[in-house]
């Protein structure tokens, strides 16, 4: 009896070591409920997807899928997505500035020489004489929402080339399919949309080309954010999140965004493999999404400078509040090494 007491206490010993051993691999995986759109900006989320880095770093990632960035912010300050990872926008910034929310690493930026955000004229504008970006003061021009990126380039550019933004009738239409619709049956002269809708639309003849806001007016168009709650009670999730993120953001940047000895970008390896991952969750063609690639930083590190100017250019469009500080919506904590510049 001495011995097989000795021999359940030592088994039980052992495995009690075991479990002790295992760590971290015997939790369960956490979910985290990303807010997104179907763009090619995007394309890090969906590279960690598919290729298992979220799981790899414990989390169980359930896609949210939305048709602008301002209801990724709403969606999650109420909770409906716990991570949102899309571009910034005047609605963002009030609701960060009550508290809610906080940066926590970069999504997209406007890059000169990479493509996102086109610059489109309609048919009966351009046949009229819309046919450079300097000809937009009395045009009407569509954007998605009042505050959204879209508008926050078309008021860089009108910084920019030295023209009043009242000069532009602005006409919020609220999703990037409808923009595309009211530039089609000329209802607006010209809009902003992304290059994943834009080129198609270019291409079948619906719109002109007029240029690129990335070439004009570079900046931080795109964050991934979360709640204060969210990054208190769930810190090892989103920890787990961005490790996965700058993987995805790692092999985007091999991919598509390395430049070779003559300055030119050139494909990775990978590069068709990965465009087949992002068109899976697009909708897009590989060679749609190939026309459009955005830069996105490797490191997922922000231009927080762009931040603040940012606030300060809503703050003058009396689109964010006059108290909101810009120095206080950074989380810099995520990203090792990031030291703000």
């Amino acid at each position: 009896m001495r011995r097989l007491g000795l021999g359940l206490s030592l088994g039980l010993s052992l495995i009690a070591a075991l479990v002790l051993a295992a760590g971290p691999r015997a939790q369960a995986a956490e979910t985290v409920k990303i807010g997104v759109l179907k763009l090619a900006s995007s394309g890090p989320v969906f590279i960690a997807v598919d290729k298992g880095y979220f799981a790899a770093a414990g989390v169980t990632p359930s896609l949210v899928f939305f048709d602008a960035a301002q209801p990724v912010s709403v969606a999650t300050v109420s909770g409906d997505v716990d991570v949102g990872v899309t571009g910034l926008t005047a609605g963002f910034y009030n609701l960060a500035g009550k508290g809610a929310l906080r940066i926590i690493g970069a999504q997209s930026r406007e890059e000169k020489g990479y493509h996102l955000i086109a610059y489109l004229a309609s048919n009966r504008a351009f046949d009229a004489g819309l046919k450079q970006l300097s000809d937009f003061p009395g045009h009407s021009v569509g954007v998605t929402q009042i505050g959204s990126t879209f508008h926050y380039s078309l008021g860089l550019l009108a910084d920019k080339l030295g023209f009043p933004l009242s000069r532009v009738k602005i006409v919020p239409l609220q999703s990037m399919s409808n923009e595309a619709s009211a530039l089609k049956g000329n209802q607006v002269d010209a809009a902003l949309i992304p290059a994943t809708v834009a080129l198609p639309l270019v291409a079948s003849g619906g719109a002109h080309l007029l240029g690129w806001v990335g070439d004009e007016t570079p900046w931080q168009l795109g964050a991934i954010f979360a709640t204060e709650h969210t990054i208190t009670a769930r810190r090892a999730a989103l920890t787990g999140f961005i490790a996965a993120y700058r993987r995805g953001a790692r092999d985007f940047y091999n991919a598509f965004l390395t430049k070779g000895p003559d300055g030119q970008i050139k494909d990775g390896s990978e590069a068709p493999a990965l465009l087949a991952i992002i068109a899976k969750y697009t909708g897009q063609s590989a060679a749609q999404i190939k026309r459009g690639i955005p830069y996105i930083d490797p490191d997922a590190k922000l231009l927080v400078p762009d931040i603040y100017h940012q606030v300060a250019w809503y703050q003058s469009q009396g689109l964010v509040d006059k108290s909101v500080d810009a120095k206080t919506l950074v989380d810099l904590s995520f990203i090792e090494g990031h030291d703000g510049k």
